[in-house]
């Protein structure tokens, strides 16, 4: 037997290494669960029906900090849920003391969702997706979002 017939066996083989039915796939978003800056779990499928405004914030960034008070404002209205995302990739106790010392009163994830729905991050801070009703993401906004803005953009009364 020559070299080719033995070569093409095993680049066969090699070939079919990676092959299997067990393939890790990533969880419906019906699914999805995320853990919260305080140890719990969200569940995703918990927030159908409603806005769901995924925001990304780090200390350093000025404009992240202005925003605050207007993301706390927000969450506060029926049928909208803002989550906080740190960029640092601050977590644990450390994640819990920074939210509190910012006055962020919205729930702060753990877990970033933005690799599991595909979301692609832009290059500065802060950033908010939009997600609406049906689970759809409607809108990347670049930059500090104020209430008004967003109320606008969601089509809900100021008057709520």
């Amino acid at each position: 037997m020559g070299k080719y017939p033995v070569f093409l066996m095993f680049a066969g083989l090699f070939s079919l290494a990676g092959c299997s039915s067990e393939s890790p796939a990533t969880p419906p978003v019906s699914e999805m669960t995320f853990a919260t800056a305080e140890g719990g779990k969200i569940a995703w499928a918990d927030y159908r029906g409603q806005w769901v405004l995924v925001n990304y914030w780090a200390e350093w960034c000025k404009p992240c900090l202005e925003e605050i008070p207007e993301l706390n404002d927000v969450d506060g209205i029926v049928g909208v849920t803002v989550m906080a995302v740190n960029f640092d990739g601050i977590s644990g106790d450390e994640l819990t003391e920074l939210g509190q010392r910012m006055n962020i009163t919205f729930t702060m994830l753990a877990d970033d969702p933005a690799p599991a729905f595909g979301w692609t991050m832009p290059g500065a801070l802060p950033v908010t997706f939009v997600v609406n009703p049906d689970g759809e993401l409607t809108e990347t906004l670049l930059g500090p979002q104020t209430e008004d803005g967003l109320m606008a953009l969601m089509g809900i009364d100021p008057g709520h």
